[in-house]
């Protein structure tokens, strides 16, 4: 089965496309998204949407209650349901489930009448456009996909709306990819299982890219045990950060890998927020997990893992662009830091498992 992939790079691309394929809906759109923001981006996507629900097609929105929190105000939230949208907030706080509310749904995930999906790190707001938030917008990576595999989208978008978080398609390859839960009835951590599989098999380059990055041991001993049998291993993640307590664990990290030749970048000029893992030249993931605890272990994510020599390319593409722009960590540098910040990653090692 053939797949058709698109990659965006700028927000305000993807954000436009988005918006055409919601005016072409004739039967149904789904949208999941973990920020989902009143501001000048999230208003323009949710007006097109309220139209075409006024106009009878099936519109659901799925918003993460705590990623929303406070950008997606009660009064728009009353406006959609008036105009038929059917709108769930997951996970609201509640006192009789309140360890419910540390398990977030992370996904960002748009599909149009089963046809058309969209999916990566790219949230609902303006911090991903240059044209509302400036050249300090963030630097993300997104995926249009045309064909069977939008179809397979969109049965795990029904599946998780209709309560069942841990559904899993059954045939799990179509054409040369696949989108995978991190979550399914028959494996709690399938995306981790997968990524270690990923890395084991890697025989050329791991090339990785991630605002967050607070690896197991287990992935890391992967990653080591890449760059002791001759592979290159780069990591690429932020130095512009959103999370301060994260990016310490991250750095606590970083003397163990240096250690054993893996190769660590920090990318400069705006937030990382993409989400890529490139295997050799044969594999590539794109999606909405970061390399954590939380989206390994805790979050509902969704990833697409594609065999598609077009798609990988421009990932390498992009990659090779990125590093361009980042500064490498040397090891002797990294030893001579200074007290202080060796506290503070420690701290951030200390809380890993939350952040």
């Amino acid at each position: 089965m053939t797949n058709v992939f698109r990659l965006f790079g700028e927000g305000d691309d993807l954000y436009a496309e988005m918006v055409r394929s919601i005016r072409t809906a004739t039967q149904r759109i789904s949208l999941a998204s973990y920020i989902l923001a009143a501001d000048e981006v999230g208003t323009d996507l949710l007006d097109e949407m309220m139209k075409k629900s006024r106009q009878g097609l099936d519109v659901r929105i799925h918003v993460d209650a705590l990623g929303s929190s406070g950008v997606l105000p009660r009064q728009l939230r009353h406006q959609l349901r008036a105009a038929g949208i059917r709108l769930q907030r997951f996970h609201r706080w509640s006192w009789r489930q309140p360890m419910r509310y540390n398990r977030r749904d992370h996904r960002k995930l748009l599909v149009v009448d089963g046809k058309t999906a969209y999916l990566g790190g790219f949230n609902i707001h303006r911090q991903g456009s240059r044209r509302f938030y400036g050249p300090k917008r963030w630097r993300d990576m997104h995926v249009c996909i045309h064909g069977a595999l939008a179809s397979e989208a969109d049965a795990l978008f029904n599946a998780f709306w209709s309560g069942d978080l841990q559904w899993n398609p059954d045939s799990h390859t179509v054409g040369d990819s696949r989108i995978i839960p991190n979550t399914t009835r028959s494996c709690r951590t399938q995306l981790r299982c997968t990524i270690i599989d990923q890395l084991a098999g890697a025989s050329e380059s791991i090339w990785l890219v991630t605002p967050y990055f607070v690896p197991d041991r287990g992935l890391r001993k992967q990653l080591i045990s890449a760059s002791r049998r001759g592979v290159d291993v780069r990591i690429l993640t932020t130095q512009k950060t959103d999370s301060a307590p994260a990016q310490w664990a991250a750095r606590a990290m970083y003397a163990e890998l240096l250690e054993h030749d893996v190769r660590i970048f920090e990318y400069t000029p705006r937030l990382l927020h993409s989400k890529v893992l490139l295997v050799d030249d044969a594999l590539a993931s794109i999606g909405t997990a970061n390399f954590d605890y939380r989206s390994l272990f805790i979050n509902y994510e969704l990833t697409l893992v594609s065999g598609n020599r077009a798609l990988n390319g421009l990932l390498r593409e992009e990659f090779v662009s990125d590093l361009r722009e980042a500064n490498e960590i040397t090891d002797r540098a990294w030893k001579n830091r200074g007290f202080m910040k060796g506290a503070y990653d420690a701290l951030g090692l200390l809380l890993r498992k939350w952040l």
